[in-house]
């Protein structure tokens, strides 16, 4: 005999955590099911975790500065106080630099426009903030073995910081603080359970078959399946009107002493499109540094989710590290990659989708790897309110779901995350 629930949630990331929480608390009977072992064991545990504001568009702006207040306060966003521990949101501030066609006045009008605070900032008083920190101008970001990578820089450049950005301290407990809540309000979870196929009855959603065997029966099912997402859309039909694709990215991400004076006291998050790089300080004086997806790098585009190397390259290593050291000359350099490996679900304009389907009762939450950990919290609202919107006879696609921050009172109109919506424009990178 088939299980039933209300809804089945397909991944146990931090995103399909805050999903299945918020469906529960909500008063519906919500099953989490995942293929790995662990809540928040894949894409999630690779994160770099930060909490940052800085997008092109204003419902990505909001949507992130309405989660903050929740990961400020996750106690009282989760109703609980996890005996695992609570992940903690570290707030240390985000340095945006400048670079040739940069978005800032756009991102800063969207700032104004929410009620984030910031601070524009010329060379000098970066330079008198963060002593460490080269302010040339590298533009454009070059590969390692580029002639021109270690030129001198053109000029100097000069940046905006936002004081309440920071990281969150353990991304995998994160999840787990959202799934411990979820648990609390009747969800249940299902690891090691694979979904192989999507049941359908009269054009709608039936329920769902795991690799064991298992059926569960459901009229609701949420895709929030990281870099398998675009494979488990496709075994339910629904990729046909989809003006927006996403398909898994390996990223590399890596270690390394940070520089004197620029650790967890006296560091920042940096953002770096001039060099191509992102780095931010972490736990035990270190530094977790990642690339932007400048134009040098090639892209790699996974196409089997199950194989793909794991484990962090030279090439990779050279390009994070030397690009960061470039900014940041007095970091220490280990002697070998220290680092991880992991998949990134990424979509066409670096934007998630977060929406319904052509096939009732099919809800998803895709292409978020990279950028949306910090959203996690309103992500769990979203799919909540279009499934209580669709329960109403709304059609989303032709009546767009508005959501309403409570921090701000703003509207964050769906539509600007919807599969059907035309390519936003973006920076083109992690950064969104």
């Amino acid at each position: 005999m088939a299980d039933k629930a209300d809804a089945v949630v397909i991944g146990a990331g931090v995103i399909g955590s805050a999903i299945t929480f918020e469906l529960a608390r909500r008063g519906r009977s919500v099953i989490c099911v995942d293929a790995g072992d662990g809540v928040g064991a894949g894409s999630t545990s690779a994160s770099s975790a930060i909490i940052r504001f800085h997008y092109s568009t204003y419902d990505s702006v909001l949507t992130a500065w309405e989660s903050a207040a929740m990961w400020l306060d996750l106690v009282g966003h989760l109703g609980i106080e996890d005996p695992a521990g609570m992940a903690r949101f570290v707030q240390i501030g985000c340095l945006v630099f400048d670079f040739p066609g940069t978005n800032r006045l756009e991102v800063l009008s969207h700032f104004d426009a929410v009620g984030v605070p910031y601070e524009e900032l010329g060379a000098g008083e970066i330079k008198d903030r963060y002593p460490t920190l080269d302010v040339g101008d590298y533009f454009p970001p070059r590969s390692v073995d580029d002639p021109e990578f270690g030129a001198d820089p053109h000029g100097e450049v000069g940046g905006y910081f936002t004081p309440d950005a920071g990281f969150i301290d353990d991304p995998m407990l994160a999840a787990g603080n959202f799934m411990n809540a979820a648990r609390q309000n009747g969800a249940a979870l299902r690891l090691r359970s694979k979904v192989v196929a999507i049941r359908q009855h009269r054009g709608a959603v039936a329920g769902v078959d795991l690799a064991s065997g298992e059926s569960i029966e459901c009229p609701i099912v949420i895709n929030v399946g990281g870099p398998d997402s675009s494979s488990i859309n496709a075994l339910a039909g629904v990729t046909g009107d989809m003006r927006i694709n996403h398909r898994p990215l390996r990223q590399e991400v890596f270690v390394a002493q940070a520089a004197a004076r620029f650790g967890m006291d006296e560091g920042t998050i940096v953002t770096d499109l001039n060099l191509g790089t992102y780095f931010r300080p972490h736990l035990g004086g270190t530094l977790l540094i990642g690339g932007t997806e400048p134009d040098c790098d090639p892209l790699e585009w996974v196409d089997d989710t199950a194989d793909f190397n794991v484990h962090p390259t030279i090439t990779g290593f050279e390009r994070s590290v030397y690009r960061a050291a470039r900014r940041l000359p007095a970091m220490g350099i280990p002697s070998r990659p220290v680092g991880l490996a992991a998949l990134y679900d990424a979509s066409d304009d670096w934007v998630p989708l977060y929406d319904k389907s052509n096939l009732a009762g099919f809800y998803m939450a895709c292409g978020t790897s990279g950028n949306q950990f910090k959203n996690a919290p309103m992500a769990g609202i979203f799919l909540a309110e279009l499934i209580e919107a669709a329960e109403r006879g709304q059609d989303h696609d032709t009546e767009p779901v508005q959501v309403r921050g409570a921090r701000t009172g703003q509207t964050i109109d769906l539509a600007a995350f919807s599969r059907l919506r035309q390519p936003s424009l973006t920076s083109g990178t992690v950064l969104g």
